[in-house]
This record gives C-alpha cells, sequence and structure tokens, in this order.
C-alpha cells in the first residue's frame, strides 16, 4: 500500500472519530487530522505549513466576515423583512411567483457572501416563519431553506468553491456568471415549487397578514433599499466601468455598504451588529482555516498529488462516477475542500472541455458537501431555524433536490462545449 494512500486514510479517520465519536468542532477535528497527517508522514509537527495553511483562505475569510456584517446590518435595518413582506403582498394571489421570489431572497446572502451558511441564518430566518404561515411544513420549508442556502452560495457574483477550483489551475474567476446562473436558478424554482407548492395552492392571504410586519416598509420605504444598491452598484461597476470605479474589493464593498445601512432603517447598534456577525460567521471561518491547514499537509506529504495522479487515470465512466459520488461525499469534511482537493484534480482530467463552465458544474455539485453529515452546515442550520431538532429529517427532504443537483451538473459537464457556445 502506498504511503500517500496511507497517509490519507489517517487524516480521514483522525476527523471522523474527532467529529462523529468525540463531538470535536470540525475545525479542531480538521486540525487535529493534519497534525496527524504530518506525523504520519514522518514530518512532525511542522508549524510554518500548519500555520501557512491556515491563513490559505485569508482572503475568502475576509469576504465572508465583511459580508456577514453587511447582511446583518440590512437585516437588523428591516430590509429583508420589508422585501419580504412586499413580495407577499404583492404576489399573494399567485402563490407560484411569491414561492419563487421569497427563494431568490433566501439565496442572496450565499451569493454575496459565497456562504450557505449566511444564506440560512440570516434571510432563511426570516423567510422561513413566512414558509411556514403560508402552510408549507416546517420539514419541507427547512428544506427549501437548505437547499436555497447552497444554491446561493453557487449563484454569482461570489462562488468560493468555483474560485478555488480555477485558482488550482490559474483560471480568473471571469466568464462564471452566466453558467452560474443557468446551473441554480432553475434548481431553485424546481426546489421551491416541487417541495412548497402543492401547499399554498388556496393561500390565505390575510391570516399571513397578520403575522408579517410592514411597519419597517411602511415607515422608511425605498430608502431600506440603498445599502444593497450601493453594493450591487459598486460590484457591477468595477466589472464593467473599472475606469470609473476604482476596484475597491469585495471585503471594502461590503463594508461602505454596512456603514450606508446604519442610516437608512431601524436604528443599528455598530459594535453589537458587528460582535453579532462575527459570532455567526466564526464556525465557517473556524472551518475555512482547518480546511486550509487540511490542504497544506495533503500538499506537503504528497497526499494532494497522488489523488491528482489517480483522478487522471480513471476511464470516462467512472470519472463520472466518481465526480458524482466522491465529491458530495468528501464535502463531510467542507465543500471548500472537496473543491479543492477533488476539484481541481477531475477539472485536469476533463481539461478537453470548456474550463469555464466545467468548474461551474463541479463547484454546482460540490455545494452538496454542505448537505454532508458530520457537517452538513446547511442541515443543521436550516432544521434550527425551523424549530426542527433532528436535523436529519430536514435532509431526507433534500434528497430529490440533491439528485437534481448531481444529475444535471453531470449534464453540464458532458455537455460543456455545446453550452460554452451557446452562451459565449
Amino acid at each position: 500500500m502506498q504511503i500517500e494512500l496511507i497517509i490519507f486514510g489517517a487524516m480521514l479517520a483522525v476527523f471522523i472519530v474527532g467529529c462523529f465519536l468525540f463531538k470535536l468542532p470540525v475545525s479542531v477535528a480538521m486540525v487535529l487530522a493534519s497534525v496527524t497527517g504530518t506525523l504520519v508522514g514522518g514530518r512532525g509537527i511542522p508549524i510554518r505549513h500548519l500555520v501557512e495553511g491556515t491563513f490559505g483562505y485569508i482572503d475568502t475569510i475576509l469576504v465572508i466576515a465583511t459580508a456577514m456584517i453587511f447582511m446583518k446590518v440590512i437585516q437588523e435595518s428591516g430590509a429583508l423583512n420589508a422585501l419580504s413582506a412586499s413580495i407577499i403582498e404583492r404576489f399573494h394571489k399567485r402563490p407560484a411567483i411569491s414561492l419563487i421570489f421569497l427563494m431568490i431572497i433566501v439565496m442572496f446572502p450565499g451569493m454575496i457572501t459565497g456562504s450557505s451558511t449566511a444564506s440560512v441564518l440570516s434571510a432563511g430566518s426570516i423567510i422561513a416563519p413566512i414558509f411556514i404561515l403560508m402552510g408549507i411544513p416546517k420539514l419541507e420549508a427547512g428544506a427549501i431553506i437548505a437547499i436555497g442556502g447552497i444554491l446561493g452560495m453557487i449563484a454569482p457574483p461570489v462562488n468560493i468553491p468555483a474560485m478555488i477550483i480555477g485558482g488550482g489551475i490559474d483560471i480568473p474567476y471571469v466568464g462564471f456568471t452566466i453558467p452560474l446562473l443557468l446551473l441554480t436558478i432553475p434548481v431553485a424554482i424546481f426546489t421551491v415549487l416541487f417541495l412548497g407548492y402543492k401547499y399554498v395552492k388556496e393561500l390565505n392571504y390575510e391570516e399571513v397578514k397578520k403575522n408579517i410586519s410592514l411597519v419597517e416598509k411602511e415607515k422608511y420605504g425605498f430608502k431600506l433599499y440603498i445599502p444593497i444598491f450601493v453594493v450591487l452598484i459598486l460590484m457591477v461597476g468595477t466589472k464593467a466601468l473599472p475606469r470609473v470605479f476604482p476596484d475597491l474589493g469585495m471585503p471594502l464593498i461590503f463594508i461602505i455598504g454596512a456603514v450606508s445601512g446604519l442610516f437608512t432603517g431601524n436604528k443599528i447598534n455598530p459594535l453589537k451588529v458587528g460582535k453579532d456577525a462575527v459570532k455567526t460567521s466564526l464556525p465557517v471561518l473556524g472551518i475555512l482555516m482547518g480546511v486550509g491547514m487540511f490542504i497544506q499537509v495533503m500538499t506537503l506529504t504528497g497526499v494532494r498529488g497522488f489523488i491528482v495522479i489517480n483522478c487522471l487515470s480513471l476511464p470516462s465512466v467512472l470519472l463520472y462516477l466518481a465526480i458524482a459520488v466522491a465529491i458530495p461525499l468528501f464535502g463531510a469534511v467542507s465543500s471548500f475542500g472537496a473543491a479543492s482537493v477533488l476539484g481541481v484534480p477531475f477539472l485536469l482530467a476533463l481539461l478537453g472541455k470548456n474550463e469555464i463552465v466545467t468548474a461551474s458544474a463541479l463547484s454546482f455539485i460540490a455545494s452538496l458537501g454542505d448537505l454532508m453529515p458530520p457537517t452538513a452546515l446547511a442541515g443543521i442550520f436550516a432544521a434550527q431555524v425551523v424549530g426542527e431538532e433532528n436535523y436529519t429529517k430536514v435532509l431526507k427532504k433534500c434528497a430529490v433536490p440533491a439528485l437534481v443537483i448531481i444529475v444535471y451538473g453531470l449534464l453540464f459537464i458532458v455537455f460543456a462545449k455545446q453550452i460554452a457556445g451557446f452562451i459565449y
């Protein structure tokens, strides 16, 4: 047996035992697994590599932290609540359209933060009670929130798994917008209608209206949405009009949006909001630091190269089967880790196809890692926001949409050239 396989097996074993048996936080289990890898690989405890790996995703960490602050500001200002109320008020006679728009609101935080957790904990916590008031059972509501969270994580403008996969073979994060929209929006519409429409056909708006707040909408009006437009304009402007808009970077854009939100709605305590935002995002940030260390050790000990070589040697049928099975399962470590460890070698094995469309589809499938136990971030937090103690019940309701994500993603990979020809 090759030493690389032994090292990888030891790292996975320690991670699984740490998470399941000792109930350690995922980030701590990853640190222990990383140290195990260096010890088994005969490298001792190389502090430099462990620290370097911890800061491997520092840019992503800054984006998530600042984006969460922005989301907390617009949540506390009343903007998300007002937007939800407006959609129900405007489209209550067309429940299917209401569901689709509410699903997009669920996705929105993930779209700008690249984190499914951000979607579930911010917009999800606001929309979940509305889904339940509309007549959707809490398990189905939780599943919609969970799938909406992972689809938001993959939808543009911020898709961290795609950035990680592209970065592995030096593809700039340019040209991903349309492929990612074609992947996420149809599945989002299917999911919310498949899981929720049969329960809201006869929506009683007067009953729902009693339980939604219109206070912010009536008090502040359009002013509530200024921070969202500020962020969108700065994001789009830096890409479309680089001579007019300097490239401020995503963290600074989110901070500017958050500052503008302090003056557009409900009174906000900036210090409290900042602390709550960072506290909420800490599990995700910790996982990213753990993933960075995990990947660094895999590279140091040769495990990553071993995986790349074996992926490149797979026949076509087994390659697609491995993509459908291995990427989501490895996502139990982290969807970001799955994108880095498996997404990059699979993209290398598929270089004959359009790299942007293929990387988009691989990131799409990698998102299912956030539904895989023991981490299952999207599933666990979605269960919490709908008041379900056993998160596996929510995950079972996600089975059909998850299968659709795998099949649809594989179709995009198989027909990547044709899709690229249509898009570009």
